[in-house]
């Protein structure tokens, strides 16, 4: 294609032979070189031929220098009769190996050049034969520059290798840092210790009956992450506007009830309180979402476009629209939408790489059990949730059912779901005039 019109796609073959040298004369910098280059950045096949011999020889800890690479070249079958003139001539044109990572960033960025172009014109022929409509097409288009950003290919395989690199470097880090978790915190510690808190790719479903305080869990956790992390976080509130959101998280944060913050009757101590929690909540990366007809496709695409995202939280799952946009199924074709729905969610995490979470409601299954604590089987719509989800935690509190417990104000966090641990209850304590829950221990810390 690029000879019949005639023009070149963009390559640098002097940085490919001064990467190659550098790796012959230097093996000390492979293993940098490795960390950023594969053999698709290549564009000369003979230099990728070379990169994937060094690439194999290194991971078999094999001595690497002209005369080793050319005889692992005759092995591996990609020897010719100019390769051991061709090696010389790398090794002669790369004085020093010091700027090899320069050399690396220019081949990248070819490569990436390359990719983007690739991009455009599979896009381009999509838009040409029209064929699933132009929101299908336009979101195959946004996935696909989307793996370019992030520099990682959907469909590809991972050598073992290179994955439990990554995975020594998770540890190496968290034993660095001297934090108990691998995740985001929820800021719920008795909570975190259970999940490992809020972790990249995971889908974790919070579901409670109406009225049970999901939303202002999410909310104080979507908060805590926020304000601790300095990643940003994305809210889609399917259910309430953007204004009432915004005032539950005033409520929490300047600790003032929210009926009074609704009225505007404050005093001057509590207007200066509201200032100093606006003015912090304010530098925060939070940002909401009050569209009522949004797809996990819409959201999927908005939060592709988020610089440092580090949290999505979705309320509700079953206020959700399929990608057909309709929300009115009868029966087990409504079960069926939903399960898609979740399925999608799932796919949405482990794309963006960011925890999930998603509320979704219970079912009145429990309200005919003497023990009203929810079960797996209560997820309203069920389908595949529960298997899709990583983390399944339900909210119940006893005052609800019981207006003359004891226990008022006192919730469980009820574990129904855990891949990175085992099953468990939590209390928590819940503060209505904040609609807002917190460690038991709190206010006693404080």
């Amino acid at each position: 294609m690029d000879e019949l019109s005639g023009r070149q796609m963009p390559h640098s073959i002097e940085a490919e032979q001064a990467v190659l040298g550098s790796m012959i004369i230097d093996a000390r910098c492979i293993g940098d070189v490795l960390g950023v280059l594969k053999p698709s950045d290549f564009y000369a096949s003979v230099n990728r031929d070379i990169f994937e011999t060094i690439y194999s020889m290194f991971t078999y800890s094999m001595v690497i220098d002209p005369v080793t690479v050319l005889e692992q070249m005759r092995v591996n079958g990609v020897w010719t009769e100019t390769s051991a003139g061709y090696l010389l001539e790398l090794v002669n044109i790369t004085p020093t190996a010091a700027n090899v990572m320069e050399y690396a960033a220019i081949v990248r960025d070819m490569a990436l050049l390359r990719a983007i172009a690739d991009a455009g014109g599979d896009i381009y022929n999509m838009a040409l034969e029209g064929s699933g409509g132009a929101a299908a097409i336009l979101e195959a288009a946004e996935k696909k520059i989307y793996a370019l950003r992030q520099d990682r290919n959907s469909t590809g395989l991972e050598p073992i290798s290179k994955i439990l690199m990554s995975v020594y470097d998770q540890m190496s880090q968290m034993a660095k840092s001297g934090s108990n978790l691998p995740g985001l915190s929820t800021g719920l510690h008795d909570l975190d210790a259970k999940i490992l808190g809020l972790n990249n790719s995971d889908l974790i479903l919070i579901a409670s009956r109406p009225g049970m305080g999901k939303t202002s869990i999410a909310l104080n956790i979507a908060l805590h992450v926020a304000k601790t992390s300095s990643k940003a976080v994305a809210i889609f509130s399917l259910e309430m506007s953007r204004e009432q959101l915004a005032l539950r998280i005033l409520s929490f944060t300047s600790q003032i009830d929210s009926k009074k913050l609704q009225t505007g009757r404050l005093t001057e101590e509590e207007w200066a309180r509201l200032g100093a929690a606006a003015s912090a909540i304010s530098g925060y990366d939070l940002m909401i979402n009050d569209n009522p007809s949004l797809t996990v496709a819409d959201m999927n695409a908005q939060c592709r476009r988020v610089n440092n995202l580090g949290l999505v939280v979705i309320d509700y799952l079953q206020l959700l629209q399929s990608a057909g946009g309709s929300t009115k199924y009868a029966g087990e074709n409504r079960t069926q939408v939903v399960s898609d729905i979740s399925r999608m969610m799932k796919i949405m995490a482990k794309e963006l790489n960011v925890p999930v979470i998603c509320l979704s409601q219970l079912s009145r299954a429990n309200e005919s059990r003497q023990n009203k604590r929810p079960l797996l089987s209560d997820l309203r719509e069920s389908g595949a949730i529960e298997q899709d989800a990583d983390i399944v935690l339900a909210l119940y509190r006893e005052d609800y059912y019981d207006k003359e417990t004891e226990r008022q104000n006192i919730a469980e966090c009820i574990i129904l779901k855990n891949r990175r641990g085992e099953l468990d209850t939590i209390e928590l304590e819940w503060r209505p005039e904040y609609t807002a829950y917190m460690s038991l221990d709190r206010y006693h810390e404080e």
